[in-house]
């Protein structure tokens, strides 16, 4: 049997209202077919892995709010059982969502890759991916050196290679020192 993989395609923000409903900040290109009634998220981390202890919720109905989603999941009654989903990560198995493009990658894979300068030397190991209103932060890992937080961002990531799990940076002067 094979293993499955799994993609972040939201985040719980916080309960709203008093009926379970919860805000959830979409990571993915296809939130209404992702979120749409009678469809099925799993609870996990923000690097793919799920939560054994929260097993999947299935969608009763959602709608746009503000920059995300207000989503009532069958399982969550009220607002009390609401407010204990605050931060967790909704995912789906990868085999039921289309692939990246060859420009893209999935947020969850980008965790453990492994990062360079453009002359090839190391810098380090992405440790944790910050999903901002501006874009996404990388936290580099260092060896013996501060970890450094970096714009993914075309002007500071020259390119990513999947396969190799490898990220190649073009930082702005002085962002390693």
């Amino acid at each position: 049997m094979s293993e499955v993989s799994y993609v972040l395609v939201g985040r719980v923000r916080k309960a709203h209202g008093i009926r379970g409903e919860v805000v959830v900040e979409t990571l993915t290109d296809a939130p209404d077919a992702i979120f749409a009634s009678g469809a099925r998220v799993f609870v996990g981390d923000s690097a793919g892995a799920l939560d054994p202890k929260r097993g999947e919720l299935t969608v009763v109905k959602s709608s746009d709010f503000k920059e995300g989603l207000l989503v009532k999941f069958d399982s969550i009654a009220d607002r009390n059982e609401a407010d204990l989903w605050r931060g967790r990560y909704l995912l789906v198995p990868e085999s039921e969502i289309a692939p990246p493009s060859e420009d893209q990658v999935f947020i969850h894979a980008l965790y453990g890759m492994a990062v360079r300068d453009m002359g090839g030397e190391s810098i380090g190991v992405v440790k944790e991916v910050y999903d901002l209103p501006q874009g996404l932060l990388l936290e580099i890992e260092r060896a013996g050196k501060p970890d450094v937080l970096v714009p993914f961002h075309e002007s500071s990531v020259h390119e990513v290679d999947s396969e190799s799990r490898v990220i190649v940076l073009d930082p702005p002067a002085g962002l390693l020192e």
